[in-house]
């Protein structure tokens, strides 16, 4: 007599107050609406910066003005030929703009996976590699460690323009940026010893 297989059973039924509390997580929906419009704008930003340098490049003046003006770059003599300061500088600005873009991406789609809903993503061939382990420790820990290379970034911009900044804004940056690099090894390191005990559960 074959076996008759049971019904699995239902989970319980949500209560109503806990559903509208849980559902609240879909009001960060905007919010992450909102950073792929910022996205966007740091896109049309680096063309823009890139377009500028090209033309600058070909010796149009004003382009070359307008890199000067937005690169806060200043010297004693008129520039009217783009020089190795000018073109660093705008590099980094442009490198600077995409590690910004790839900040907004780990928050955009770790921030959506991890507090508002699963994407579903395992079978995809563009799934990104830190998503297989997502949550937030390991977010907090990869968004510090953006910070800091931005921040890394800003300051070789400042100190390849030291003679246009003033003594105390270098060392501020500077002890700014070692302020982010203590608080990412002390989140790393709070992170690891949190993770230990679930380890020890495991075996």
């Amino acid at each position: 007599m074959p076996h008759s297989s049971t019904p699995a059973p239902k989970p319980p039924a949500i209560r109503p107050l806990p559903k509208l509390i849980f559902a609240s997580r879909w009001l960060q929906l905007p919010l992450y609406l909102g950073l792929i419009v910022a996205q966007a704008i740091y896109v049309y930003i680096f063309w823009v910066e890139l377009v500028h340098l090209l033309e600058a490049a070909f010796g149009n003046a004003q382009a070359l003005q307008a890199l000067i003006t937005t690169i806060g770059y200043k010297t004693g003599t008129v520039v009217t030929e783009l020089n190795e300061t000018i073109i660093m500088l705008v590099v980094l600005a442009l490198i600077d703009v995409v590690m910004i873009s790839n900040l907004l991406i780990m928050v955009i789609v770790g921030g959506y996976e991890t507090f508002v809903s699963r994407m579903n993503l395992e079978s995809h061939p563009d799934q990104p590699e830190w998503l297989d382990h997502v949550n937030a420790s390991v977010l907090k820990v990869k968004l510090g460690t953006a910070i800091i290379g931005i921040s890394s970034i800003h300051l070789l911009k400042t100190f390849i323009n030291a003679a246009n900044y003033d003594e105390k804004v270098l060392l501020w940056q500077t002890v700014i940026h070692i302020t982010f690099l203590l608080s990412a090894i002390a989140i790393a390191f709070t992170d690891r010893l949190m993770s230990r005990p679930q380890q020890r559960d495991a075996h």
